[in-house]
């Protein structure tokens, strides 16, 4: 799978950043929101309780009858009303062993008129301490307080129940209010972050994209420029200093490689001549010892003797010209003229010399054109089919065929044998002067072929099944 460019990853991670930190903003907004409301709803309970406590004080001091438990009813008789009213809260009381006494509140017929066990021995393993139960009655939290009343010597007489329901109408309400006002800054904060982000990215990835176009034109082959870039961060500097310098590095080195390529190919080229010429030297050598040998001998050969003497002679120096004429020929690489001529026509033309090959020929068109010159189109023709032709020599069913096609803007030259191909180990040197895996020929046909092709803005490159099939093709600019 292929991953984001890094402006993708640096402006997606920047509008993460943002959206993560409204979202954080608003879920800590309402935490702090329940939490206050929880507060609020604790110390206003707390502060029901303390005001009741000091009314009960009060009605405790007032009595005139005896501050008992059993005595609880009477003491607070006309009083728990009238102390709803003045302090508006409502409240129950219930005696030790958890009975209800009397309510402010109208009683509903499933009430419990009974405190459960648990929550008596709650109360009772603190007596100086109040117990808040809280629960959820649909949907609405509500929070009981249970506390002892005492009498003056400290006695517990009876359990008041202060009942309170926590009313987050208003506080649900402001929050609602303070989200909306949120919503368009939050909206104008992600058109800020979309913009900032957008920027942010393309400041950080423009000298990247610099950088990487210059690395993706930097050829060994040719002469290769520096990056001057303005305002760059320190790292993006430091790394256009590093290639910079490898591009002084790379300059030195095709230098070195140029001058070390051209020597290599000269000694294989005098190599290649000084055993191309040593070959038929060696004949002629034993063929004039033999007629001087004859000669001292006082019994010259006969005139047909002669005469095939000479033709020997003859023909040695024929191949020695030959000989001269590639090398020369290949040396003088490339020439023509070029001209607007019909391919198509051009190779039929060529490949009626091999009448007798097992040639099939091919066109997508009957004229296409490109701008080469007829002459060394032929010679390209000649080459490609004539190592089709001996490549399959030792083929049961030999089969070369020769196609032109158009790809794009390119005429296509196709020759497809089914010989022996080409091994792994000599596809690298193919198209170099002198190679060669024949036992006779000089090796420059294929070198010839990509310096005409090169010459013409075109391109060669081939394909090979060792056993199967090889297929070489030649791309040259189309021309209508």
């Amino acid at each position: 799978m292929r991953l984001l460019s890094l402006r993708g990853r640096i402006f997606i991670s920047l509008i993460f950043l943002v959206v993560i930190a409204s979202l954080l903003i608003a879920g800590v907004t309402i935490f702090q929101y329940s939490e206050q409301s929880n507060t609020y709803h604790e110390q206003r309970l707390e502060r029901k309780e303390n005001q009741l406590t000091k009314r009960i004080s009060y009605i405790l001091k007032g009595s005139t009858v005896p501050v008992t438990s059993e005595n609880v009813a009477v003491v607070f008789e006309g009083y728990m009303d009238q102390t709803a009213d003045v302090l508006n809260i409502n409240f129950k009381l219930f005696s030790l062993n958890g009975v209800l006494i009397g309510s402010t509140q109208v009683m509903e017929s499933n009430a419990l008129s009974f405190l459960p066990k648990e929550l008596l021995q709650q109360l009772d393993s603190s007596p100086k301490d109040r117990f808040i139960d809280v629960s959820n009655i649909d949907g609405i939290r509500s929070r009981s307080s249970y506390f002892y009343i005492f009498n003056a010597n400290e006695v517990p007489i009876a359990i008041v129940n202060v009942p309170y329901f926590d009313d987050d109408s208003l506080s649900s309400m402001e929050l609602r209010a303070f989200l909306f006002r949120l919503i368009p800054v939050y909206v104008i904060m992600l058109i800020i972050a979309i913009v900032l982000a957008f920027i942010v990215s393309s400041y950080v990835t423009r000298s990247l994209e610099t950088i990487s176009h210059k690395l993706n034109q930097t050829k060994l082959t040719k002469t290769n420029t520096k990056i001057e870039l303005t305002k760059a961060s320190r790292e993006i500097s430091a790394l256009v200093d590093a290639y910079n310098g490898m591009v002084e590095e790379l300059e030195q080195s095709a230098v070195k490689l140029a001058k070390s390529q051209r020597e290599a190919a000269w000694r294989e080229m005098a190599k290649q001549v000084a055993h191309e010429i040593k070959n038929p030297l060696t004949p002629m050598r034993l063929t004039i010892q033999h007629f001087e040998q004859q000669a001292a001998k006082g019994i010259l050969a006969s005139d047909d003797k002669v005469h095939e003497f000479c033709q020997s002679l003859i023909q040695q120096i024929d191949t020695m010209t030959a000989i001269a004429s590639a090398f020369s020929q290949f040396a003088a690489m490339p020439t023509g003229q070029s001209e607007r001529i019909n391919v198509v026509t051009t190779v039929q033309r060529a490949l009626e010399l091999y009448k007798e090959a097992p040639i099939t020929f091919d066109s997508s068109e009957k004229s296409i054109f490109a701008n080469l010159d007829a002459n060394q189109l032929l010679r390209i023709v000649n080459n490609l089919v004539s190592n089709a032709i001996q490549a399959v020599e030792d083929v049961s069913q030999p089969k070369v065929r020769v196609a032109i096609s158009i790809i794009k803007d390119n005429v296509v030259l196709s020759v497809k044998d089914n010989g022996i191909g080409v091994s792994e180990m000599d596809r690298a040197r193919i198209f170099e002067p002198t190679f060669t895996t024949k036992t006779s020929g000089m090796g420059l046909g294929l070198s010839m072929v990509k310096s005409i092709v090169d010459s013409f803005d075109g391109s060669v490159h081939f394909r090979s099944k060792p056993g199967i099939e090889t297929c070489f093709e030649v791309h040259f600019p189309r021309v209508d």
